[in-house]
């Protein structure tokens, strides 16, 4: 038997490589809600899905929100923690506000008004959580397109997903499955057979 598999539970032993399974499905497989963010989300998700995060990387995520929307996997990984509370659209927004940014003069206006239109008009596909001051102001700010056109409307959605989303996140089963598989890996590096540490935790030979 392996060094510290005694110490490892056998739920772990059992689940694990079906959690890495489900972890890197999870990754792969962000769905986009607007047709102009899909060739962006396919990419973070190809980027994402090369690797499951390892335990610092979740150890930075843990520390502040701020590390979680600088990693590309800890965006997809919170993304789609955010699709199973229904508000998705939030960090959806924050990127498309973020490439918004990155936007060539020319095409700054076509794109403000498809993003006002998806997220923050009231009534839109995906809205997102804002209050009436700041949809309006946004509105106006749209009508000239600068490149800071989103800016209190981001701030805004930021600090919700930050001190609401983000707590839940920390508290959720899939940091907890990712430290798990954490854990396992480490074993599985000193050479642990899975289907043997099943069998001696089962009491086979």
């Amino acid at each position: 038997m392996c060094k510290g598999l005694t110490t490892l539970s056998a739920t772990c032993l059992k689940s694990a490589k079906d959690i890495k399974h489900k972890i890197s499905f999870l990754l792969q497989k962000p769905e986009p809600h607007a047709a102009d963010q899909k060739e962006i989300k396919e990419k973070i998700a190809t980027a994402a899905a090369k690797r499951v995060p390892d335990a610092a990387e979740v150890e930075k995520w843990k520390e502040s929100f701020s590390h979680v929307v600088s990693s590309e996997t800890g965006r997809v990984v919170f993304t789609s923690f955010l699709k199973s509370e229904f508000s998705q659209e939030n960090m959806d927004f924050w990127i498309a506000c973020e490439d918004y940014k990155k936007t060539p003069l020319s095409k700054l206006a076509s794109t403000a008004k498809q993003i006002y239109q998806h997220y923050v008009e009231a009534d839109s596909p995906c809205e997102v959580n804002l209050d009436a001051a700041t949809r309006e102001k946004t509105k106006q700010e749209v009508t000239n397109a600068s490149l800071s056109c989103f800016d209190e409307a981001q701030k805004m959605i930021y600090t919700l997903m930050e001190k609401d989303s983000y707590r839940r996140f920390l508290k959720s089963k899939l940091i907890e499955d990712l430290c798990q598989i954490e854990t396992c890996n480490v074993l599985e590096k000193k050479g642990c057979d899975w289907s043997d540490n099943r069998q001696v935790l089962a009491g086979g030979a």
